[in-house]
């Protein structure tokens, strides 16, 4: 499996963006990349900076872009994750991963189970949360576990992925911090973005992917100065070792050849499934325990 991330900005129009991926995807294409990940939302602006009604509109396409991302599958001879504003019915929103295999037929979808509501990251005004659950997606690279952004904070999310035969773990993604934030601040947030990420290849003994778009994206309504989100986009392996990264600021194509194989051999060494108490873990059903 050769992945490539495709870290990059949000341009003027989505037009302009969606160019600028296809250029890069191309690019990825050329160095034989079979599996490429696309990050969160990643036709256009992150619209969640701020709630308006007319930002549903985003989603007006919906059907059209699935037919277009199919293609540049197709075209491109190459397993796609992409990240859609996905209208299912009037009022009813998702934040949806559909991925795309070689011949362009749709291997299968996510919808984002955890759905975050925080400054310049208002999703619940915008996003139903998931209902499909946490199921791999079968293509003809492997079994992926699609998990979206917020996901990503989240063991049990992981856990039951590499319980279903997940042979990786992918995370399209969207975060960034503010420019007012103390240098401080952002070092604890991007080392705890990283940390608990590969805490989930460790633990599950899978490799990881995580692709983050760059750049600085204003409030258009001025609530917030804006959000720069800061990239780092990376791949690390089956014991959470980094095999690549990308920068903060910058758009890259980050690629790297991963062995699926090496799974079975680090759990030989490492049981964690097989040590598993699930006789004691039915307190984990609930919110809070006192």
């Amino acid at each position: 499996m050769r992945v490539a991330l495709i870290q990059q900005k949000s341009y003027p129009t989505k037009q302009q963006t969606i160019d600028k991926t296809l250029y890069m995807i191309t690019k990825a294409k050329e160095q034989d990349a079979n599996l490429v990940i696309l990050q969160e939302l990643h036709q256009d602006r992150y619209f969640c900076i701020n709630e308006s009604i007319k930002n549903f509109d985003l989603a007006n396409d919906f059907e059209n872009d699935l037919k277009f991302w199919s293609k540049v599958a197709k075209d491109n001879k190459i397993v796609l994750v992409t990240s859609l504003f996905e209208k299912r019915v009037a009022g009813v929103y998702h934040n949806s991963a559909f991925v795309f295999d070689s011949d362009g037929s749709l291997a299968g979808k996510y919808r984002k189970m955890h759905i975050p509501h925080d400054q310049g990251f208002y999703e619940k005004f915008y996003f139903t949360p998931g209902d499909l659950g946490f199921c791999p997606i079968d293509t003809s690279v492997g079994r992926l576990g699609v998990l979206i952004c917020w996901d990503q904070w989240f063991g049990e999310a992981a856990r039951i992925m590499a319980l279903k035969g997940a042979e990786i773990l992918i995370y399209p993604t969207a975060i960034g911090w503010f420019d007012s934030d103390s240098e401080d601040e952002k070092k604890r947030q991007l080392d705890a973005w990283i940390t608990i990420q590969r805490s989930h290849a460790i633990s599950n003994s899978l490799p990881l992917v995580s692709v983050n778009r760059v750049g600085f994206e204003k409030d258009d309504k001025n609530l917030i100065d804006g959000i720069r989100f800061w990239g780092n986009s990376f791949i690390v392996g089956n014991q959470g070792e980094f095999l690549k990264q990308a920068s903060s600021d910058k758009e890259e194509i980050i690629l790297h050849d991963i062995d699926l194989k090496r799974c079975e051999k680090i759990r030989q060494i490492w049981p964690f499934f097989r040590d598993r108490r699930v006789d004691f873990y039915d307190e984990l059903n609930k919110k809070f325990l006192s």
